[in-house]
């Protein structure tokens, strides 16, 4: 969601030499976070963490809620550190004020893993709250809340905060820190029997400096993270009381239907809305450059209503652009370019020209919707001169600086109300704004808060779509069948960085890309440049392996021999899935690896074609290794997530353009895997304890390529482009072209 060069420039505005020591909040800029986010019986002690006079503990989030289940898991890594009563914590979703700006995930994003001497700890979360504040970053998305926000931010609160505790109890008993214990949110002096709550030391607590290197607690000494904890959001979700954006019903409410321009890059020419405005309950009608926007007393009077505005739209010169176009241009851009270099390792070129034996391929994938389950919607009030929005966003923060500057107004005067999403994957946020801009200018023309809801077919057709992509590969073998060289040309250079990079030990590698721009817009999708490549660089070492006669497991293990943390989440999987047993006619096992945001997952697909080309998916094997764990059943539930979306980008998924337009328009002509579809899947975890990784996105790009080498185990097709559908499962062959 946000790149490691958005990051440095970001971090270029604040200016100034090194500062040394620990650059604690101005008072000022604490007296104002208390004010946001605690009530009166609370004392913001750290950062991210308040507590109670009861002993009750709010761990403050920066990050939105679309499912993943981040909010306990969060709360667990803190928990742990603070040595609280499980009990007594809770987990609140941070305002969207400067204030709580997200310098933790700014601090991931370019750090990493890499150590800061502790005289400087104090000056770097000094540096990085800066660029958070600059760039208005609260974002939720690259798997980055619990590896970044946890890791470099809630994680150290909580233990400053302890810490801050222990000195806070030993000052009032007289008696030195290291005398002191914690347990169940209370700090103990053993020798004297003495203890406090966490509720009466607050105060006390909170005038203390946090440590900007407290201890941390080794993973020996865990009891909460590592644990199956009950997710705070579930109870809310099956009673029904949590609260999405589209349940907003401010007073007086309104509700606004849009048409935009069909042709990405078309404007409004002319409209004629005379029959509209005299239905029943419309208000208004609003003509923006791109869109004619209805509002009306009720939604149905208003979808009804825009049915009868008659408008016409121009097609931005991309009014004859159709996929084909955009593939053949991406085919020309692979051809007229060597590119621009991505991995260059020894001399893939030279090994390529010299080599007896050569295998080639071209893979691509088709632009993909996201399809949440919740349609992109935003609830907007303009009234003396301020703005109140309600909206399920990724980024809190950046979507009320986004509000205020379309709106005109300054930042103080727009009001931000954070709600859950209904599903999201990568579309709601303000890189991806139509949604937001369409919903604000109408709030600027209409009398009363109004509810901008994009219907299904407006969400599917003007959407910020995963790009297609095309990548081209040459491999060169030797004489024992592996690998010697490995050159991948692919189109368009997406983030992350490292997503066609592979982990194998092939001596000369050349990984080089192209541009070939379209005007269709492309966003954050789940797993985003990760789901492509994945699929393309799987695929394509399992034709290597085929064509040199081994298995693909043991192909692909050979390869990680210098890679043991690879190797042994390919092997848990392997294992798992039976790997080398018999299966009976039709049925094939596909294996498929990648690492993304910092976790490492292996899938094992396990398919049925019949004889006439029907498709059944039986199971999928997953193994991860995401360092550590820290809440297994939320980790297994994002990688079961992760897959139920790949198998439906895989098997149905495809944007189509005609005319410079979405073909599709809703879900029976984008098919989703369904309930009585979907396969049995394992989800095995593996802790190597290493930096912790994601979850939420890195179950989603093993899972195309896993399908398509068991199709080919179980056919002798190889399909070199998705979705499935639009292949011919009968059983024949396609080998590799050979040069």
């Amino acid at each position: 969601m946000v790149s490691r060069r958005q990051v440095l420039l970001g971090g270029a505005l604040v200016g100034g030499g090194l500062i040394v020591g620990y650059a604690a909040w101005p008072g000022t800029r604490a007296q104002r976070a208390e004010a946001l986010a605690t009530g009166p019986t609370e004392r913001l002690v750290a950062t991210w963490i308040k507590i109670g006079s009861d002993d009750s503990i709010a761990v403050i989030v920066p990050h939105g809620d679309m499912g993943q289940g981040i909010f306990t898991a969060l709360a667990q890594m803190a928990a742990e550190e603070l040595d609280a009563d499980w009990s007594k914590v809770r987990a609140e979703i941070a305002p969207p004020a400067p204030e709580f700006a997200n310098g933790a995930l700014a601090e991931g994003f370019i750090l990493h893993d890499v150590r800061i001497p502790s005289l400087f700890a104090g000056a770097v979360d000094f540096a990085f709250r800066n660029i958070a504040e600059v760039m208005n970053l609260q974002i939720t998305g690259g798997s980055s809340s619990v590896r970044f926000t946890g890791g470099y931010g809630i994680r150290l609160a909580a233990a400053a905060a302890r810490d801050m505790l222990v000195r806070a109890a030993a000052k009032r008993w007289g008696v030195e820190p290291g005398e002191c214990a914690t347990e169940l949110s209370r700090v103990h002096h053993r020798a004297s029997g003495r203890a406090l709550g966490y509720g009466e030391l607050a105060g006390e607590a909170a005038q203390y400096t946090p440590s900007s290197t407290p201890r941390l607690k080794p993973r020996s000494e865990y009891k909460i993270v590592g644990q199956s904890m009950r997710r705070f959001d579930i109870p809310a979700k099956v009673d029904g009381s949590l609260a999405f954006a589209m349940d907003v019903r401010p007073e007086g409410l309104l509700y606004a239907t849009v048409r935009g321009a069909p042709v990405f890059g078309g404007k409004l020419i002319a409209h004629d809305a005379s029959l509209a405005a005299k239905m029943p309950g419309v208000k208004r009608v609003v003509a923006l450059d791109d869109a004619v926007i209805v509002v009306a007393d009720r939604r149905w009077r208003a979808t009804k209503a825009l049915e009868a505005v008659v408008a016409s739209f121009s097609g931005g010169g991309n009014g004859d652009v159709d996929s084909a176009v955009i593939f053949a241009r991406h085919d020309a851009a692979l051809s007229d370019s060597k590119g621009s270099e991505d991995v260059e390792k020894g001399d893939a070129e030279k090994t390529l020209a010299n080599a007896a034996r050569v295998i080639a391929a071209d893979y691509r994938v088709p632009y993909l919707a996201h399809a949440a389950m919740e349609p992109v919607n935003c609830t907007a009030w303009h009234k003396d001169g301020k703005l109140e929005v309600w909206v399920g966003t990724q980024d809190g923060l950046g979507t009320r600086a986004y509000c205020a500057e379309t709106a005109g107004l300054s930042f103080d005067d727009v009001t931000l109300h954070q709600m859950a999403m209904g599903g999201s994957f990568g579309r709601k946020g303000e890189w991806s704004p139509n949604f937001l801009r369409h919903a604000v200018l109408t709030a600027m023309e209409t009398d009363g808060p109004v509810q901008l809801v994009f219907s299904r077919e407006e969400d599917m057709r003007q959407d910020y779509y995963r790009p297609c992509v095309v990548s081209r590969f040459r491999a060169a073998l030797g004489p024992d069948g592996m690998p010697i060289a490995w050159e991948n040309r692919y189109t368009g250079k997406n983030e992350p960085a490292e997503a066609a990079h592979i982990p194998y030990a092939i001596a000369h590698q050349s990984i080089r890309y192209v541009e070939s721009p379209a005007h269709v817009p492309t966003g954050q999708w789940r797993s985003v440049a990760h789901s492509q490549h994945g699929y393309f660089t799987e695929s394509f070492i399992d034709e290597l392996a085929h064509e040199a006669g081994q298995d693909p497991y043991e192909f692909r293990r050979t390869l990680l021999r210098d890679a043991p943390r690879y190797r042994a989440v390919l092997d848990l999987a392997a294992q798992k899935a039976g790997w080398g047993e018999a299966l009976p006619e039709g049925r094939g096992r596909g294996i498929a690896l990648q690492q993304s945001f910092q976790s490492i997952v292996a899938q094992v697909a396990e398919v049925e074609v019949t004889a006439d080309g029907a498709l059944k998916i039986h199971r999928i094997v997953a193994a991860v290794d995401s360092g550590i764990a820290i809440n297994p059943d939320g980790l297994k539930a994002q990688i079961e997530g992760g897959i139920v979306y790949g198998l439906t980008a895989a098997l149905y998924g495809e944007i189509a353009i005609d005319k410079g337009a979405v073909v599709q328009a809703n879900f029976p002509d984008y098919e989703m895997v369904r309930l009585a579809d979907c396969p049995a899947i394992e989800v095995h975890i593996l802790e190597s304890g290493e930096p912790l990784g994601g979850a939420g996105e890195p179950g989603t790009p093993p899972a195309a390529p896993a399908i398509a080498n068991a199709i080919f185990a179980a056919t002798g097709r190889r399909l070199r482009s998705l979705p499935v559908k639009n292949h011919r499962l009968g059983r024949g062959s396609n080998q590799s072209v050979r040069l």
